[in-house]
């Protein structure tokens, strides 16, 4: 191994190690030497690759803001169907959130903006939304009754609603509850031809690509959970 990739397994070992405990303990609480500990390196190593905790931390976020991003161009790619496209995004954001500690930590780093290191996801989101539902208006998906301006704050309310719920029970944000939700809006707001061709399921085909990508910082303790998020002990 040369010296280039055991800095890069470094580096991606304190992002991981990092992240697990921003999420166990805080980010007020987690320390440094505990970091460098977490990924098996001296805190030296750690500090020639960061100076210091809000650095890391930037790293973490930053690796979140990334995997997100690269999750909405692969949906939105493979959809011509821009409500599909709003669904899979949707999904792929769960399934990152519960699969991957470090988007996770870094999402909820984002939202709190005393740390945000920089733009804001949920602001993203909701602007994501407000252009697909526009597009769903211009392709003939929506009903005419339907208000674009309640849609996009449906969808927004709702899915930041299931993400904090998830920070105690990850089976708010999962693949089920999210079909349900869309099951129903879609009722409520798309035309019979946009039903029929629209799965609130999320694309198979996008989900198992997202899956496939290789895991950068080992692997992620399990997330046990109920698969009715109702059945959770809030």
């Amino acid at each position: 191994m040369t010296k280039q990739e055991r800095a890069t397994r470094t580096r991606a070992a304190l992002i991981h190690s990092a992240a697990r405990l921003f999420e166990e303990r805080g980010y007020l609480k987690a320390g440094l030497t505990e970091i460098s500990a977490g990924a098996g390196v001296s805190r030296g190593a750690l500090t020639f690759h960061f100076e210091t905790k809000a650095a890391v931390s930037g790293a973490v976020e930053d690796v979140a803001i990334r995997a997100l991003r690269r999750a909405a161009r692969q949906a939105s790619q493979s959809q011509d169907n821009s409500l599909q496209a709003m669904i899979d995004m949707s999904h792929s954001f769960a399934y990152l959130m519960n699969d991957d500690v470090v988007v996770r930590a870094g999402y909820r780093l984002n939202c709190n903006a005393d740390l945000r290191s920089g733009l804001n996801l949920r602001q993203q989101w909701q602007s994501c939304v407000q252009q697909l539902a526009g597009l769903a208006a211009d392709e003939g998906s929506l009903r005419p009754e339907a208000s674009q301006e309640a849609l996009v704050t449906t969808v927004v309310a709702t899915t930041t609603g299931l993400e904090v719920l998830s920070w105690r029970n990850s089976a708010w944000l999962s693949r089920y509850s999210l079909t349900g939700f869309w099951r129903q809006l879609l009722s409520a707001v798309a035309t019979p031809g946009a039903q029929a061709s629209t799965d609130p399921n999320g694309t198979d085909a996008v989900l198992d690509k997202l899956a496939s990508i290789p895991r950068q910082y080992g692997p992620t303790p399990a997330r046990s959970a109920p698969a009715d998020p109702h059945e959770a002990t809030l």
